[in-house]
């Protein structure tokens, strides 16, 4: 059922034992909402605890209680009130479904995929993140926002805008940007650990982009990190915006070999929704940053990805009719 961000509150004030998660593959904003708002509904008293089932990457670890953020172990059973799933749909959080099952579910997200069936949802596609949301429930739960907290959703305000270049960087966004500075966020030293990177993933940023071809007479661009590739690579964060800034790329992806026969594919565009190309192949994700799995070899994944972006960018270029 479809809430306002009252209803969602009332939710949260109602429950007194709570489980947040996210979703597997988490990012700054999965992880930043999940810790902001573990930090918010400890100060309104409440038992949570906060599962990812997924291992996160270093950048985020300096994060405000970072080390509470528990992954699920095979055939545990939790119990709580509220399950609460943050930036994404139900069926992307890993083995947190069957963990908790059986708990009441409010889903809070900002993906225009998220068809929120069969849960109580608060989706806000407008929003920039889903840390934008959280911040906005903070007014609404009356919670005063201490600079950890306010650290924690500043990250994943400039992850998932990058830093405040994408096209989904509001004037609303900047608003509570600006008040989370207020409330102690010093900018610098979070974009200064959230680009920190290893000489190892320098390294795999140049094999990566040995990789590079260019599609569609110019308006696509892939990265493709097959098996062997990938055993070197120890991540793939930031690779696709090698790529996305080339001049004339339209959509830029990367297809990354994470097992045999299953891939996964990141996009982003400038002028394509890309959610429509992700939701066909079962994923999901915003109008211009989308991903999705593919289950089939690498090869085979390759034509499958390259295809559905020619059709997209070939209805794009197709005259509508007056």
């Amino acid at each position: 059922m479809q809430l306002d961000l009252k209803d969602a509150a009332k939710k949260l004030r109602a429950a007194k034992k709570i489980i947040v998660t996210a979703h597997v593959i988490p990012d700054g904003d999965a992880v930043g909402s999940s810790l902001a708002l573990y930090r918010m509904l400890r100060t309104l008293k409440k038992d949570v605890r906060v599962f990812i089932d997924d291992t996160i990457k270093t950048t985020l670890s300096t994060l405000p209680d970072f080390d509470r953020i528990e992954r699920p172990t095979d055939g545990e059973k939790l119990d709580a009130d509220l399950l609460v799933i943050l930036d994404t749909q139900p069926d992307r959080i890993g083995g947190m479904r069957q963990a908790a099952e059986g708990i009441p579910i409010l889903n809070i997200d900002h993906h225009v995929t998220n068809s929120g069936e069969g849960v109580d949802i608060y989706l806000a596609p407008e929003a920039a993140a889903t840390c934008e949301i959280i911040y906005e429930l903070s007014k609404i739960l009356r919670v005063k926002l201490d600079k950890e907290t306010a650290t924690c959703l500043y990250t994943g305000i400039v992850t998932d805008t990058g830093f405040f270049n994408y096209a989904n960087t509001r004037p609303s966004t900047l608003r509570a940007a600006a008040k989370l500075i207020e409330a102690g966020v010093e900018p610098h030293k979070i974009s200064e650990q959230m680009e920190k990177k290893s000489l190892a993933d320098v390294q795999g940023e140049i094999d990566a982009l040995q990789t590079m071809k260019i599609f569609f007479e110019g308006k696509a661009a892939g990265l493709f990190i097959d098996e062997e590739l990938s055993k070197r690579i120890e991540s793939t964060e930031g690779f696709i915006d090698l790529i996305r800034i080339i001049d004339g790329v339209e959509v830029a992806f990367l297809l990354h070999c994470k097992a045999e026969n299953y891939c996964r594919v990141s996009m982003r565009s400038k002028t394509v929704d890309v959610s429509k190309i992700a939701h066909k192949l079962g994923g999901g994700g915003h109008i211009r940053a989308a991903g999705c799995s593919i289950n089939a070899p690498f090869d085979e994944a390759k034509m499958i990805i390259t295809h559905a972006i020619g059709e997209a960018l070939n209805d794009q270029a197709q005259p509508s009719e007056s």
